[in-house]
């Protein structure tokens, strides 16, 4: 057996990242590459959020970056490197049987568009809800171009805290810029960003790392209980107004029976309004009501209704899940005008 090596296992991580970035970068607008790409640099060089980057060098930085993943697109994933052998890239969980007694959590798994996604980072704790393994990380070791804040994965929920810092960090400069998301502001005036942003960072990362536990929660138990079937349906209308519909119906679902759940029961009014700051989209066009549930606890202070909309919206969205599910089993692969027919908002007028 050898010795647990650190930079040996860092390497083949981020090596793997760079295959990935590689090989799906192209996929991404133009907008989200550059904002995606500053992110990493930022990262990479540990620049404080606070400080503005030297666009020249960022520039510079990202010509090379380009040379290098024009070497590596086609180079196979390494294996990690541990003290029991070589382990597959994706076989996460063998491979963090070896990692979390020295402190640290792996995540490599499947994304959105089937983007394989890598990263290392140290434990910071664990813990376990509805038979789900919750792994909460602190500084990260090793990431690719995407960091979601959390993700799921064989059973287990990953909650990246460094990347939930950056994310708060952009919604918060989001709304700075220009003021018109009131939910944001209500939520941002919880914390002292004008006199300690660091602080107030800090703070909001703690509050919201329990929301993204939540909603990672809801989407895990969604995905068992809509299983395989639903996957096929996604494929089925991929990269189509229909998938982003198909999306959302689930996202609501999750949402109506842990996120907005849990959030009530918390009772934390900045995690109420920063949840609603980030209801946009396709989920705000499909549920207006419960908007308008969170304006009518923001003018009287009852939680009545919103906890009414939860519960109905539980039903609501499962029934809708499942009609999904039967329009794919009869229509197949024609399936996607009927799903935009069906959902479309302004059939409701």
């Amino acid at each position: 057996m050898s010795e647990f090596d650190l930079d040996a296992i860092v390497g083949a991580v981020q090596k793997n990242c760079h295959i990935s970035d590689a090989q799906y970068a192209g996929d991404l607008t133009l907008c989200t590459f550059l904002l995606k790409m500053r992110e990493l640099y930022r990262w990479e060089r540990a620049i404080p959020l606070t400080q503005e980057m030297p666009r020249s060098e960022v520039g510079d930085w990202m010509n090379v970056r380009g040379q290098l993943w024009d070497e590596i697109e086609n180079v196979a994933y390494e294996p990690i490197p541990l003290p029991v052998g070589e382990i597959d890239a994706f076989e996460s969980r063998h491979i963090n049987d070896a990692l979390l007694a020295q402190g640290f959590v792996y995540s490599g798994g499947y994304g959105r568009h089937c983007k394989p996604h890598f990263f290392l980072g140290e434990l910071l704790r664990r813990e376990n809800r509805h038979g789900f393994d919750i792994f909460v990380s602190g500084r990260e070791l090793a990431r690719d171009l995407e960091a979601p804040p959390g993700m799921y994965l064989d059973r287990t929920l990953f909650i990246r805290t460094e990347a939930l810092r950056r994310w708060l960090w952009e919604k918060y400069e989001e709304w700075r810029w220009n003021h018109k998301n009131e939910a944001m502001g209500r939520a941002v005036a919880a914390y002292p960003f004008d006199a300690e942003p660091e602080a107030a960072l800090d703070a909001m990362v703690v509050t919201e790392m329990e929301s993204v536990i939540l909603h990672e929660l809801g989407e895990a138990r969604v995905g068992e209980e809509l299983g395989q079937a639903w996957e096929a349906l996604l494929i089925e209308v991929m990269r189509s107004r229909a998938e982003i519909m198909a999306r959302a119906v689930r996202d609501l679902y999750a949402d109506c029976i842990s996120s907005l759940p849990g959030l009530i029961e918390r009772g934390e009014s900045a995690a109420i309004h920063f949840f609603f700051a980030n209801f946009v989209g396709m989920r705000r066009k499909l549920a207006p009501e419960l908007m308008q549930a969170y304006q009518h606890w923001v003018e009287t202070g009852s939680m009545t209704g919103l906890s009414v909309a939860a519960e109905s919206g539980a039903r609501h969205w499962r029934g809708a899940a499942d009609e999904l599910l039967a329009l794919h089993a009869s229509l197949g692969e024609a399936v996607g005008p009927e799903i935009e027919r069906r959902l479309d908002p302004r059939s409701r007028c």
